[in-house]
């Protein structure tokens, strides 16, 4: 469950457009993805290893924060990271809709039909989430089993169907490989965004000092080898300039391999993956500011339980959000106001990415007693991870840097109320 919970956040609705958006590269975008895969994982184990380190419970980086460096470091990450999720919740939910209209074609022609079904899965997803974390977890292990279905066979079935004059020429872009590299790094870094998310409801998970580092791991691994083939089979099997103005790729490869019909079996797997995603990324909205309110830095009623030890307001109040911003975006006129949140919420995700390598390297450097080699080894760690965050800072654009910052900083009054109360 731990493992389904890793694959089934990182996997949501982005992998299934991104070989279109690398078309234009060409087949030197492949090495973007193991650039960005190979920063993956070095995250991946610094998480590993924070996990096994440090004895703070609930919040994944919002308790690695707030043990290397305090309230402070400990309520910005749980402040950007909360808002992160609640934002790019509402964004889910559009994508899981606009897949859905594939089956049920009246879902594109009106909106507020599209807006009502989506909010009714954002609250049953709620409701299934105050159930308890296992039932979540269970829920998360058949959606995450059934999304890697249409991958897994496109990845594997499609390399039976390479034409290797698709990746003739190798670098499309016009320029160098190393800017066509970096570039494509950038598009491919959020597939990855959730690689943490075992970490954060570590007080429910058994054995959690074996368990979240191994699904961190594996989780990851497993993400990487569908990532990575998937996009060599959907480059091999269509031509360069159909698959730079496919709206969906994946789906256009399948029809290819197996005929038209195939395009509703990945559609389907577009709508299990992000259902899937949703359901994980709303378990989370509640753990974060839960595990805050536990240290007196979020609102208490964050961190009211219910009788399956769920923060069941957490959740509501959460949802609630989502709920303003889906409104927002069936509103008339106010789509460009639901864009600009979502811009917000990428660059609050990568914060406490950068505090967690930090939070590492500062282990490494007091923990006297490891092994030298240990030490050495997280040290090395910690320094990649935190190279690899700020790269990942600067990637994402000097707009989403600005107003990703006014974001963060916005939150401070919050905090000086909370210390203030408490």
């Amino acid at each position: 469950m731990c493992m389904a919970l890793v694959v089934g956040n990182m996997i949501g609705s982005g992998v299934f457009f991104l070989p279109s958006a690398l078309a234009e590269f060409g087949g030197v975008s492949i090495l973007g993805w193991v650039f960005t895969a190979a920063g993956a994982l070095v995250l991946a184990f610094v998480f590993s290893r924070l996990s096994k380190k440090v004895k703070a419970g609930n919040g994944g980086p919002y308790s690695f924060a707030r043990e290397g460096f305090g309230a402070f470091a400990g309520f910005l990450v749980a402040w950007g990271y909360w808002v992160s999720i609640w934002c790019s919740n509402a964004g889910i939910a559009v994508a899981f809709v606009s897949y859905l209209s594939v089956f049920f074609p009246t879902l594109a022609t009106q909106p507020l039909l599209a807006c009502g079904v989506a909010l009714a899965t954002v609250w049953f997803l709620t409701w299934v989430n105050t159930r308890g974390v296992h039932q979540v977890g269970k829920v998360q292990l058949v959606t995450t089993l059934l999304k890697l279905v249409p991958l897994i066979l496109v990845a594997f079935v499609g390399v039976f169907f390479l034409d290797s004059n698709h990746f003739v020429p190798f670098n499309r872009s016009g320029g160098s490989d190393f800017s066509a590299i970096t570039a494509t790094a950038a598009l491919t870094l959020y597939a990855f965004l959730g690689m943490e998310s075992a970490t954060i409801p570590a007080d429910s998970v058994e054995n959690p000092k074996r368990n979240i580092p191994l699904a961190t791991i594996y989780g990851t691994l497993v993400v990487i080898v569908v990532y990575v083939l998937g996009t060599i089979a959907v480059f091999g099997v269509l031509p360069p300039d159909v698959l730079v103005s496919s709206n969906a790729p994946f789906a256009d490869a399948a029809a290819k391999i197996w005929g038209e019909g195939a395009r509703y079996l990945v559609a389907g797997g577009v709508v299990i993956s992000t259902f899937g995603a949703l359901n994980g990324w709303i378990l989370l909205q509640g753990q974060i500011p839960a595990a805050a309110a536990k240290d007196q830095l979020f609102p208490q009623i964050f961190g009211r339980m219910n009788d399956q030890n769920v923060p069941a307001m957490g959740l509501i109040i959460s949802s609630l959000l989502i709920s303003l911003l889906m409104l927002m975006n069936y509103t008339k006129g106010m789509v460009e106001a639901f864009k600009f949140m979502i811009l917000l919420a990428t660059l609050t995700v990568l914060v406490p990415y950068l505090f967690s390598a930090a939070t590492l390297g500062l282990l490494a450097l007091e923990q006297k007693k490891w092994p030298g080699n240990r030490r050495r080894t997280n040290l090395t760690l910690a320094i990649l991870g935190f190279l690899y965050s700020l790269w990942a800072v600067a990637g994402s654009g000097e707009e989403s840097v600005y107003w990703g910052f006014l974001l963060l900083m916005a939150g401070i009054p919050f905090y000086v109320w909370i210390k203030h109360r408490s």
